[in-house]
C-alpha cells in the first residue's frame, strides 16, 4: 500500500506519543525509524506494531558513571536505546573534536537502538570515522549449535568522503530479529537456511524461528566469531548483559567510537582518497546481468532520496494497518 512519507511520519509520531514519549524523544526515535524505513531497512516502523516499544516507566535521566579524557560510560537509566544513543554520539563526537578520539559505552538501556547505521552516518557527516556496535538478547546460535546464545549484534562503520559518507550497516546474524517480525506480520516465509526452530530443524516459518535461533550471517564460524566479538564489546566492556548472563531484559549494551582522521593523515586528503576509492570500485568490470556496482550505503541513500522527493513510499498492507492501529 502506498502512503505519503509525510503522512507516515505523522503516524509514527502519534504512535510514539501514545507509547509515552515526550516530544524531544519522539523526534529522536522517529528520525531513526524513518531513516531505516526510507532505505528499506527492517529496523523501521515494524518496531511500533504489536507490543511496540513503550517507554519504560522506570526511565530516568541518562547519567555518566565514569569519564576520562577519551572515554565515557553512560547509564541509560532504562531509557529507549535510540534516545540514549543520541546522547552517546554527541559525547563521542565532543571527545573526538577535542582530542581526536572518543569512545562511549552504554549500559542499562530498555530496548533496541534501531538502525545503527543512522548513528554511524551522523558521525561521518561531521567529518569523523564512526564505529557503532549494538548488543542484544540471545537470538542467534554459534557455529555447531542450534541454541540461541548471541544477539543479532549489528555493527556499523561510517566514513566521511568528499560527498556522501560510506556507511556499512550489518547484522552479524543472517537476518535481524525485526526482519523475522516483519515477515510474520506480512504472513510470508523467511529464506531457506537462515534459521532453526526450537528443535534444531531448519525452518522458513518466522514464528518458529523466533522460538528457535537465527544463524550467523555466513552460516559459518567466521560469522559466529564476529558476533561473539561484538557481544564482548557491548557486554563485558560496557557492564551490560550478554549471552543470557545478567539483566537480559533491561540492560542492553552499546559501544561507539568517533575518530578524527587527522590523528594519522590530513583529513581533506583522506576524504578525497575515499571518494577516489568509491569511483574506482564503482568502475570495476561488471558480471553479466549487473547494471551498477554499489558501495556500502549507496543504494539505501538513493532509495531514501527517491521516497523523499516523491513523498511516496510503499508499506506492506498488514504493517500499515497495524501502525494505524498503534497510532489511534
Amino acid at each position: 500500500m502506498q502512503i505519503k512519507v509525510s503522512a507516515l511520519i505523522k503516524l509514527v509520531n502519534k504512535a510514539l506519543k501514545k507509547q509515552g514519549y515526550l516530544p524531544k524523544e519522539v523526534k529522536s526515535i522517529s528520525e531513526v525509524l524513518m531513516y531505516a524505513q526510507l532505505r528499506g531497512n527492517n529496523q523501521g516502523i515494524v518496531k511500533l506494531v504489536g507490543k511496540g516499544i513503550p517507554k519504560d516507566e522506570r526511565a530516568g535521566t541518562v547519567t555518566t558513571t565514569k569519564e576520562t579524557k577519551l572515554s565515557v560510560l553512560l547509564d541509560g537509566s532504562h531509557n529507549q536505546g535510540m534516545v540514549v544513543m543520541k546522547v552517546a554520539v554527541d559525547r563521542a563526537v565532543k571527545k573526538a573534536k577535542k582530542y581526536g578520539f572518543g569512545i562511549v559505552g552504554i549500559f542499562n538501556t530498555a530496548s533496541s537502538t534501531g538502525a545503527i547505521g543512522y548513528f554511524a552516518n551522523e558521525i561521518a557527516k561531521l567529518g569523523y570515522i564512526g564505529f557503532v556496535f549494538a548488543g542484544s538478547p540471545a537470538t542467534v546460535n554459534t557455529h555447531g549449535s542450534y541454541e540461541p546464545i548471541f544477539g543479532t549484534n549489528p555493527l556499523a562503520i561510517g566514513v566521511p568522503s568528499e560527498s556522501e559518507p560510506v556507511v556499512l550497516d550489518m547484522a552479524t546474524s543472517s537476518m535481524a530479529w525485526f526482519g523475522l517480525k516483519e515477515a510474520a506480520t506480512a504472513g510470508r516465509p523467511i529464506p531457506e537456511g537462515i534459521a532453526y526452530d526450537a528443535e534444531g530443524n531448519i525452518t522458513t516459518d518466522p514464528n518458529k524461528a523466533m522460538a528457535g535461533a537465527i544463524r550467523p550471517f555466513d552460516r559459518s564460524y567466521k560469522g559466529a566469531g564476529l558476533s561473539m566479538l561484538v557481544q564482548i564489546l557491548t557486554g563485558p566492556l560496557t557492564g551490560s548483559s550478554f549471552c543470557g548472563i545478567g539483566d537480559t531484559k533491561n540492560s542492553w549494551g552499546n559501544l561507539i567510537y568517533a575518530i578524527d582522521p587527522d590523528l594519522l593523515v590530513d583529513k581533506t586528503e583522506f576524504c578525497k582518497q575515499v571518494s577516489q576509492m568509491v569511483t574506482k570500485v564503482k568502475s570495476t568490470e561488471k558480471l553479466p546481468g549487473v547494471e551498477e556496482i554499489f558501495v556500502p550505503g549507496e543504494s539505501g541513500n538513493r532509495l531514501t532520496k527517491k521516497h523523499t522527493v516523491e513523498d511516496i513510499i510503499e508499506v506492506e498492507d498488514n504493517l500499515l494497518t497495524q501502525l494505524k492501529e498503534a497510532a489511534k
